[in-house]
Order: C-alpha cells, then structure tokens, then sequence
C-alpha cells in the first residue's frame, strides 16, 4: 500500500511553567504514534530532518528545540538537568495523551534521562539513546569538544569545527554553515552551563536502569564498552556499535539509522 506525502513540518511553540517559549516542529498524522526527537547541544531541531522526512509518513513526529537552541527562546537560566527534563515533560501532554517514544541525541541522551529520573517512565513506550554515555561503565574518553579546548580560539572558529567534526561522511557546506550559525545562537553563557550539568555520572545510570520500557542505545565505538554493559544488565536494551559513522551518525548513514529505529519500534516498542 502506498502511504501519502506528509504535509510539511508544521511550527508550533508552547511556554513553559517559568514562563520561556519553546518551539517544536511537528509532522506526520496526529492520530499515529508519536515520536518526540530532542537534538544535542546548541544544535536545532531540523538537524533532524531525514528522521522527519522519513518517519512522518507513518509516525507524529515532533522534533523539539530546547531552551536556547533553534526558535526556542533563549531564557536567562534553565540550562541545567533538573529544567531541561522538566522542559520535556511540560512539551509531552502538548503532543500526545498516549505514551510517546522519546529520542535524545548527544547532550538530548541527558536531557531526556533527567526526565526519566525526575518524572518517571508513564508517558514513554520506549528510549532511543544516540551517541552519549547513560553512565555506565567504562567512563567516556575526554570529550573532544571545543569549548574544551587547551588554546582558546575565537568562539565561530570552535562552533565550526565542532559542527564539521560531527560527522565521518562529507556533508554540504552550505548546510554545514547553516547549522553552525544557528548552533552561534545559543549564548555562550548558556552553551557553557550546557557543559557542566552539576550531577554525577550514576545520576544518569540510576535513571536509564529506573525504567524498564524498551531501550535502544546507539554509539560510536567509543562509547561500545557502555553499550555492552548495557545490554548485559538491562532487560530491555537493544544496542548497536556503528564503527563508520561519526557522532551525528543519524545523519552520517540516515537509511540505517531510520531502518534500525523503525525496527525497534516495530518489535519492541509498539508491535
């Protein structure tokens, strides 16, 4: 049966209980599940858009811009855990009543694991992790970010090859400037409290093993020694080592990603 076009992403925003308006994109039938896609940090949400294009024929997707980031708002404080993952659950009931699947790429793995930890699992159907550590052991590697640099570069100079280092396949440059631009929106204030979420690593290892819907944790190899742990003590965990992708690997092989999330559903999260 062939499925018709999605109409294109339509903007939406909601104001949070502090008061900051926050944008989502949302596509796809809204009588279907629904799948809530937070990005990383600084990035927006249409870094996202080969999901969207792709989900959106059989799913309601709702791609989200966090406080400061994209054509959310950019609030003078929230930019810690605790108002992230609250952020997350004010944006759920906006957008579906039924469970939703929620996904976190990167600095969004955290966010939507304080969710987790502060609100619990009754709004979820399942997890999809991309590319961050849950906490688990062995440690991460020191992060290879530019705001961690040794030698303090100016400020686009960092955000461009940060967003150039995301990825193992060669992209666009015109979208490559783009996304680095609106990564610059973010203030530097914010971009860096961003960094420094004041928790411990077990925060984020007590809040994926709280839940015992069905998870999928997708990584660099840099990441395979947490993925195997893992799957090793959680009941619920699909995981998945892409050696050939970068950290945007959603975007680096899209078909994969897209065929691998869509499989997850199908199986463990809504058969």
């Amino acid at each position: 049966m062939l499925l018709a076009k999605p109409a294109a992403a339509a903007d939406r925003w909601f104001t949070t209980s502090d008061g900051v308006r926050l944008h989502y994109a949302e596509s796809g039938p809204k009588s279907a599940r629904t799948i809530v896609l937070v990005p990383g940090w600084t990035m927006p949400e249409w870094i996202f858009q080969r999901q969207i294009d792709t989900l959106s024929y059989r799913y309601h997707v709702i791609a989200f811009d966090p406080r400061g980031q994209g054509d959310s708002a950019i609030a003078p404080t929230g930019y810690d855990q605790a108002r992230r993952g609250q952020d997350i659950a004010e944006l759920i009931p906006q957008v579906s009543a039924l469970p939703v699947l929620l996904a976190g790429w990167s600095l969004g793995v955290l966010d939507v694991l304080a969710y987790i930890h502060d609100n619990g699992d009754g709004r979820i159907a399942g997890l999809a992790l991309i590319d961050n550590s849950v906490g688990e052991d062995p440690p991460p590697p020191p992060p290879k970010h530019p705001m961690h640099a040794g030698k303090k570069l100016p400020r686009d100079v960092m955000m461009r090859n940060f967003v150039r280092g995301m990825f193992h396949k060669p992209q666009p440059q015109p979208w490559l400037d783009k996304l680095t631009q609106t990564c610059l929106r973010t203030p530097e204030y914010a971009a860096d409290a961003l960094l420094s979420y004041p928790v411990p690593r077990t925060y984020w290892k007590e809040a994926v093993y709280s839940t015992i819907k069905p998870v999928l944790y997708v990584v660099t190899p840099r990441l395979s020694g947490q993925a195997a742990n893992l799957r090793a003590h959680h009941p619920a965990a699909d995981v998945e080592v892409w050696p050939d992708a970068g950290h945007a690997l959603f975007v680096d092989d899209a078909v994969r990603f897209n065929t691998t999330l869509e499989s997850f559903i199908q199986h463990r999260v809504w058969p």
